[in-house]
């Protein structure tokens, strides 16, 4: 074995340790920590067989083959960092109707004491 299949293999297992040690200590949502252990998963395997890379360019037909780990890597990141605004805008329109509610019920409290008078 190479030292740069040994380096991702390794880095790749501490990267599931850490992913782990994070959903256990509830820093990191579970279906957040399943991406991410995939993640971990995909740099082990091509940290054993880094051929495997080689395998699905060569049937997509890209002769370059660390291209195709570089495309999927900026496509997965793009999904992500969509998904983190579209949950981010969804928080957001929660918190201002939260807000909204807040002053209303606020707005009626203040309110009833003079209504008793």
């Amino acid at each position: 074995m190479a030292n740069y299949q040994i380096t991702t293999t390794v880095l790749g297992v501490l990267f599931a340790a850490v992913i782990l040690f994070l959903i256990r200590g509830d820093r990191l949502y579970l279906r957040l920590g399943l991406f991410w252990m995939a993640v971990a998963l995909l740099a082990v395997l091509l940290g054993v067989w880094p051929r495997l890379l080689d395998h699905f360019a060569d049937g997509l037909g890209i002769r370059y083959s660390p291209t195709l780990l570089l495309v999927c890597a900026v496509g997965v990141l793009f999904i992500k960092a969509l998904h983190a605004d579209m949950v981010n805008t969804r928080i957001e329109r929660q918190v201002r109707r939260l807000n909204q509610s807040l002053a209303l019920l606020q707005l009626k409290n203040q309110q009833a004491p003079n209504d008793k008078r």
